[in-house]
C-alpha cells in the first residue's frame, strides 16, 4: 500500500463513520482543490454518488472560473447541490481587520445554513499543514450551539474511535483530509485525474495556490503550468500555501479569532 492508498483508505473510513453515526450531514464544497478531492473520495466511499448534499456557502465574490466549475461539475457528478448565501459584512465583528472581517461572512453564512437545514454534521476540507491553528483540530470536531470551537476541550481520538455525542442544537465538523498535505492533494489529483480549476496553473508568471474570494486572494509568483511542475515546485518552495490570502497578513491573532468563532 502506497502513502496515497493509506491516506485514501483512512479518509473513506472517516466518511463512512460520519454517515453511519450522524443523523443528517452535508459536505461543504468550496470549489477548490481540497474539496474536489473530498468529493472524489466520497464518491469512492459510497459507490459513485454522494448520499448527502454538497453545500456551497456563497459570498458571491468568487472567481468566475470557480462558478463555472461548480455549475459544470455539480451536474456531471450528480450532486445534490445546496447554495446558501452569506449575510452582508455588517453582520460580522467590526473589530476584525478588513480581510478577516470579509472572510467572517462565511462563518455566519454557515451558521445560518446549518440552522435552516438542521444538519448535525458538516464535512469540511481543512488540513493540518495549512495553518497552525488548524493543526490543533480533530477528525471529528464537536461545536457548540453557536458554532464556536473550544480548542481546549476536544475529545481524544484513540484507535479510530470518534465522539459524535451532541447537545441539542450543536453539530460536529468532520475533517476527512485533515491528515493530508498540499503535496498529497496534488499527487492524488494527478493519480486520480481529478478536474482542476485553471487558476491553479501559471499564467504570465503567476498562479493561485489557495482559492478564496477575489478581493482577498492574490496569486503567487510561479511558472508551474502542469501538475508535474506544481509537484516539483512544492518540493522546494519555502512559501506558505496561504501566502496569497490577505487575512493571513493582518493582525497576528485574526485567524485564531475567526476559527474560535466558527470559521473553517
Amino acid at each position: 500500500m502506497t502513502r496515497l492508498d493509506a491516506l485514501e483508505a483512512q479518509s473513506i473510513f472517516i466518511f463512512r463513520e460520519a454517515f453511519a453515526q450522524l443523523r443528517k450531514i452535508a459536505m461543504l464544497w468550496s470549489l477548490g482543490k481540497d474539496s474536489n478531492v473530498m468529493i472524489h473520495l466520497a464518491r469512492k466511499a459510497f459507490f459513485g454518488r454522494l448520499p448527502f448534499p454538497a453545500m456551497h456557502v456563497d459570498t458571491h465574490r468568487k472567481f468566475p472560473e470557480m462558478y463555472a466549475f461548480r455549475d459544470h461539475y455539480a451536474k456531471e457528478w450528480d450532486l445534490d447541490l445546496i447554495v446558501e448565501d452569506c449575510p452582508p459584512i455588517e453582520s460580522t465583528d467590526p473589530t476584525l481587520p478588513p480581510a478577516a472581517r470579509s472572510a467572517a461572512r462565511k462563518t455566519e453564512g454557515l451558521r445560518l445554513a446549518l440552522a435552516k437545514h438542521g444538519f448535525d454534521g458538516v464535512i469540511a476540507g481543512i488540513r493540518r499543514d495549512e495553518e497552525p491553528t488548524r493543526a490543533k483540530e480533530r477528525f471529528f470536531s464537536p461545536r457548540g450551539t453557536d458554532g464556536a470551537w473550544n480548542v481546549r476541550e476536544q475529545p481524544p481520538e484513540f484507535w479510530d474511535q470518534y465522539n459524535t455525542a451532541l447537545t441539542p442544537g450543536a453539530h460536529v465538523r468532520i475533517h476527512p483530509i485533515l491528515h493530508w498535505t498540499e503535496m498529497d492533494i496534488w499527487a492524488y489529483t494527478q493519480r486520480e485525474n481529478i478536474p482542476v480549476i485553471p487558476l491553479y496553473f501559471s499564467k504570465d508568471g503567476k498562479r493561485y495556490r489557495s482559492l478564496g474570494d477575489q478581493d482577498i486572494t492574490n496569486p503567487v509568483e510561479s511558472d508551474a503550468s502542469t501538475l508535474d511542475e506544481i509537484l516539483a515546485e512544492l518540493a522546494v518552495t519555502k512559501t506558505s500555501e496561504r501566502s496569497g490570502r490577505a487575512m493571513d497578513h493582518e493582525s497576528e491573532d485574526a485567524f485564531e479569532r475567526l476559527r474560535t468563532a466558527g470559521y473553517l
